[in-house]
């Protein structure tokens, strides 16, 4: 008894600890603290509820299910605990199940205002979901939006073809008419002549520039069809200064780097010559000012300072357009000077909850929304340098035996699913224990050192590059070396305080050289800004 009443007492003064190290937005901390309150007292459901809490604040949402519904098998009048579980739902855009957890709360607290207001927030979302799903049109019916777009025709909005016919037909009846009304006059005629001549080339002139845009816009343009490393400074600049970039532009950015995806292969090989360097980023988040001082410390991309940006460049920063206009106007610059993997986070149902979708309608329109999320889905899975370092977002996978071919004959033009291949590639996380285990995420999976080290010796690799997850000092090497985690957002959401990191390789031995920086100051435009209104309400 005496031992019972002493572990409960210790127990709580955890807990404290626990709840101290969460407002100090210490989250892992704090879930070590209240697993070890959990060891002395597992029946307490508020320290599940409040692990369920930090885990939320890690984005480990299917940890929080976790916690929150032990919560409810221990206290099932435990109203934080459906609040909770409905939270973690949200952040996976699992909005039906989510709306269940938080009818039980409005049950629980008929008169609780913040729980009669999230009800509401999450039944708009359902209805929402609802009538999303059924105005869509078959998988089999759906068109290419990017087909239907001509940038050259995005200009002033005027009549922007004049037909040469026409032009011709117009300069001569007016030479015609000159010279019938002065057909003594040589002079004239001449005159009328070269007053044709004029005409013709201003029809001419017409032709060729009736696309340029609006006169009074003064920021960076492309000339003709080629981005050159002077139109993205002066684009990079414009954004710093939260300038936008005309629409034409940002079409043409968008089409031509479609068109550069498609070609290449579900698996990227990157070749990296003997004496020369490559750097891989991980998450960049909308973080544009960050990205900036990228490029700042270690110089803007081309075809001798090459990059590798893994992943997640939208979503919770609320300059996710810049970042992603930036990134692809390299590509369109260079393709060798840039090479771009696809992120969980480059994914309809990410964008529409985590604030993309709502930054492009509100600074481009709903067109682009569907524009970016088809080129997502040309976005490679994966990248190899020089044989001998795999690059992917998220991780390994669930089975053994999985071959670089295999990864290569991946069909990646569609939306991420829930399981397979593709799905374990963007959502998975590695784990220190050997062997697999449930994700904390509740998608994909984590992985142990012996998954990375049979991987690694079936496909004569020497090294795992992956992203995804937030670290203190912004990247963490783990699995005996043999696996490194690179997060390029420092202070991420402008609350974790971590800082962020990228890895310089050198060829040909290839050591990872890991740099790390902190944040820079941005404007006053909070994450999260865009975002969904429900998940802002837990943000």
């Amino acid at each position: 008894m005496e031992t019972e009443k002493s572990n409960i007492s210790k127990a709580e003064e955890l807990k404290t600890l626990a709840n101290e190290a969460f407002n100090a937005r210490k989250y892992s901390q704090a879930i070590d603290l209240y697993t070890q309150a959990i060891e002395l007292n597992g029946g307490n459901a508020v320290y599940y509820s409040n692990r369920a809490f930090a885990h939320l604040r890690l984005e480990e949402y299917g940890s929080a299910i976790q916690d929150a519904s032990k919560a409810i098998e221990i206290d099932p009048k435990y109203s934080k605990g459906y609040y909770r579980r409905g939270a973690a739902y949200i952040g996976l855009g699992k909005f039906k199940e989510a709306l269940k957890d938080f009818q039980q709360v409005k049950k629980m607290s008929p008169n609780d205002p913040d729980a009669t207001k999230k009800l509401k927030e999450c039944e708009k979302a359902v209805m929402k979901l609802k009538f999303e799903e059924a105005i869509a049109a078959p998988e089999s019916e759906r068109r290419s939006i990017a087909e239907s777009i001509d940038f050259h025709t995005i200009g002033k909005g005027r009549n922007y073809s004049v037909p040469t016919e026409v032009a011709i037909a117009a300069v001569v009846a007016v030479m015609a008419a000159a010279v019938m009304l002065f057909r003594t006059s040589k002079t004239t005629i001449v005159i009328a002549i070269v007053v044709g001549l004029l005409l013709l080339l201003g029809a001419y002139w017409w032709s060729g520039h009736n696309t340029d845009v609006e006169p009074q816009y003064s920021g960076a343009r492309i000339e003709g069809d080629v981005v050159t490393l002077d139109f993205v400074k002066k684009m990079m600049e414009d954004f710093k200064n939260q300038k936008f970039l005309h629409k034409r532009y940002a079409f043409q950015i968008v089409l031509q780097t479609r068109e550069i995806l498609q070609s290449l292969p579900s698996l990227v090989d990157i070749h990296v010559p003997n004496g020369k360097r490559f750097t891989v980023c991980g998450d960049v988040h909308g973080q544009f000012y960050d990205l900036l001082n990228i490029f700042e410390l270690n110089g803007l991309p081309s075809e001798e300072n090459p990059y590798l940006f893994n992943g997640d460049f939208v979503d919770r920063g609320s300059f996710s357009l810049e970042v992603i206009l930036t990134l692809f106007a390299f590509k369109c610059m260079s393709p060798s000077a840039i090479y771009l993997a696809r992120g969980n986070h480059e994914s309809k149902s990410m964008n529409k909850i985590y604030g993309f979708e709502g930054e492009v309608r509100s600074k481009l329109n709903d067109t682009f929304v569907e524009l970016f999320a088809e080129v997502f889905c040309f976005l490679p899975l994966a990248h190899v340098i020089n044989e001998k370092v795999f690059v992917v977002h998220g991780g390994l996978f669930s089975v053994d035996g999985v071959k670089l071919s295999d990864i290569r004959s991946i069909n990646r033009f569609c939306e991420p699913p829930e399981e397979g291949l593709m799905c374990e590639i963007l959502w998975s996380d590695p784990q220190p224990l050997p062997g697999r285990g449930p994700s904390k995420r509740g998608v994909g999976l984590s992985f142990g050192p012996d998954v990375t080290e049979q991987f690694l010796q079936e496909n004569n690799l020497d090294l795992v590059v992956r992203s995804h997850e937030v670290k203190d000092e912004g990247y963490e090497i783990e699995h005996d070396g043999k696996l490194i985690t690179v997060f390029s957002a420092p202070n991420y959401c402008d609350q974790m305080g971590n800082k962020g990191a990228f890895i310089r390789f050198e060829a040909p031995d290839l050591k990872p050289n890991i740099v790390t920086f902190s944040a820079v100051p941005h404007p006053d435009v909070k994450p999260m800004a865009y975002a969904n209104n429900f998940l802002r309400m837990f943000s």
